[in-house]
């Protein structure tokens, strides 16, 4: 059987020597959450199989059990030949939803907290040559108000704008082979105007820290340091700009190499060079106001649930957001795979980086244990693409009464301790509202009445805003940002069933009507910057995509054109 998703999860540290353990592992579900007390890591066998990297409530798992599930056990046999371990032996895990707990050889290797995440453990020490018994367990809940889970119901079935679970192990597994001495992370932050790519990273070991830089196969530039080891430092002088954009990737390679010789650590690595602004009421890419027209992207998929079943799935995503016109995507409620982003760099695709805070009850000081960890941990895995315009950690947090409009400490900690990593990109501090403090002011407006939702926009000045809920916060001045709108339920063949969508228009003409008018009020606002679209394509019993949730047409060839022609349209702070 082929091992599904072969590809290398992190493109952007790439390795020669690694293995790929996806594909046949053990597997049982754990539902009085016992499986501790009877010290199953210790187990020879499980009971049953199932197919990572896919979670248990997916078809492509071969379980596909959509229950609660409150733990699962898996366990996989793995051969490691004798002459791999001369260095060091890491395992990676994309992501495993919940709290994790690992064993090699019935030995504790490590524990994680966070599902969106990825991490890993150094298992040099407890592996052997020959077969090794690799154990996880995960522990989900998120019905208790203590974990991130983005759009997974909270209920046992699908409802609203809540779907299908996904509990356990949901992104690559895999093994990486380094010498004794090696990399464990770099952070890269281009300075156009300087010339330069900055090299940060972290080391194990000491000796000689190398980065060589190409552009289409050409030196461009290299730079070199002696490290006693934790902290290397480059600036890497490069002798040409080539500026990364929307629709324009220009991408360099990158080679890290830490130490010399056959013990050499080698990375093959890349970079884009382009710099963010947020001024002038607008966001500026590369120094001119550019117009974000974005497509509201969930990550979900029919027979994978959390888990793109192909590469070229993520890959077609991207393309049928761009033949519809739209220059990127708001990734939200879910943190992307790797793979996305990468296929997003090499594209020019904007994407808005968010976390998946629904269900995690953050009006209680104790929310910000439950999110800040794992957040800074998504913002040090994704920080290097250059396809991310900006970080949005929260989406409509809501004011249920336990605080005052912009007073909120878990989100001001939040945008505080994301501004400390990464002052390159503009902060939403949650979309929709209710704000605290924010470098972009956003609204979410599903009002479907194109010719009133219009009158709202039309003659709004740079520095104006028209807010649906004014009394809930207040705008400072920001660019102004519609992050939310549409959301026009279609269901071809007009059987609308148990499905939903915020409007119910008639026909495929009134569809586009009313996106064409939604559209241009935004497009030839003076005032906005950017607008996303709810949504690029249906999911589970919501819909309102553009597309099926199969990612096939739901409308005719002449509807979609209609709508990329208004997207395409010339906004009014780019004229």
């Amino acid at each position: 059987m082929p091992v599904p998703r072969p590809e290398h999860p992190k493109p952007q540290m790439r390795r020669e020597s690694w293995q790929n353990l996806n594909g046949r592992w053990e597997f049982e579900t754990d539902m009085s959450v016992s499986g501790m007390d009877r010290e199953l890591w210790k187990k020879e066998n499980l009971t049953g199989e199932i197919t990572v990297p896919f979670c248990p409530e997916s078809v492509l798992s071969g379980v596909h059990f959509t229950d609660f599930i409150p733990a699962v056990w898996y366990k996989k046999k793995v051969d490691i030949p004798a002459e791999k371990l001369n260095g060091r032996v890491v395992l990676h895990f994309g992501a495993v939803d919940y709290f994790s707990r690992v064993w090699v050889n019935g030995v504790e290797v490590g524990t994680h907290k966070g599902g969106y995440s990825s991490f890993s453990f150094d298992i040099t020490k407890a592996a052997v040559a020959g077969e090794n018994a690799i154990t996880v367990y995960a522990r989900d809940d998120n019905r208790a108000g203590k974990q991130p889970s983005g759009k997974q119901s909270p209920k046992y079935y699908s409802h609203g704008c809540s779907y299908t679970r996904t509990t356990g192990i949901w992104q690559t597994v895999w093994l990486e082979f380094t010498p004794e001495s090696y990399i464990k992370s770099v952070k890269l932050t281009p300075d156009a105007a300087g010339k330069k790519l900055y090299v940060d990273a972290v080391v194990t070991g000491a000796g000689a820290f190398s980065a060589k830089a190409f552009f289409k196969g050409k030196p461009a530039g290299e730079a070199r340091i002696e490290t006693m080891g934790r902290n290397a430092r480059l600036a890497v002088d490069l002798s040409e700009i080539f500026l990364w954009d929307a629709g324009k990737p220009n991408l360099y390679d990158l080679t890290l190499t830490f130490g010399s010789g056959d013990t050499a650590d080698v990375i093959q690595s890349y970079f884009g060079i382009r710099y963010i602004e947020w001024k002038n009421h607008a966001i500026y890419l590369n120094g001119r106001p550019l117009f974000q027209r974005l497509a509201l992207d969930q990550g979900f998929y029919p027979d994978g649930i959390y888990t793109a079943p192909s590469d070229d799935a993520l890959v077609k995503d991207i393309e049928l957001s761009l033949e519809l016109g739209f220059n990127g995507a708001r990734l939200h409620e879910k943190v992307f795979e790797e793979r996305f982003l990468y296929h997003a760099d090499r594209l020019g695709y904007l994407v808005w980086g968010e976390h998946a805070n629904w269900g995690l009850d953050i009006d209680k000081p104790e929310g910000l244990l439950h999110f800040l960890p794992e957040w800074t941990e998504i913002l040090e895995r994704d920080y290097n693409h250059p396809s991310i315009i900006g970080w949005c950690p929260f989406n409509e947090s809501w004011d249920r009464g336990s605080f005052k409009a912009g007073e909120h400490g878990v989100l001001y900690n939040v945008y505080k301790a994301t501004k400390l990593f990464d002052e390159t990109r503009p902060v939403i501090d949650t979309s929709g509202y209710h704000h605290v403090i924010t470098d972009i002011y956003d609204t979410h407006d599903y009002r479907q009445d194109a010719a009133a939702f219009a009158e709202s926009y039309k003659n709004l000045q740079p520095g104006e805003i028209y807010e649906p809920k004014p009394d809930s916060q207040k705008y400072g001045g920001q660019p102004f940002f519609v992050s939310e709108y549409g959301g026009m339920w279609w269901v071809p063949g007009g059987d609308k069933g148990a499905s939903w969508g915020y409007s119910m228009p008639k026909s495929e003409e009134e569809v586009c009507a009313c996106y064409e008018g939604l559209t241009d009020a935004l497009t030839q606002s003076e005032a906005v910057c950017a607008f996303c679209y709810t949504q690029l394509y249906d999911v589970e019993q919501e819909k309102n995509g553009l597309y099926t949730y199969a990612r096939e047409k739901k409308f005719s060839d002449e509807i979609y054109e209609r709508i990329k022609k208004t997207n395409l349209k010339k906004a009014a702070i780019e004229k």
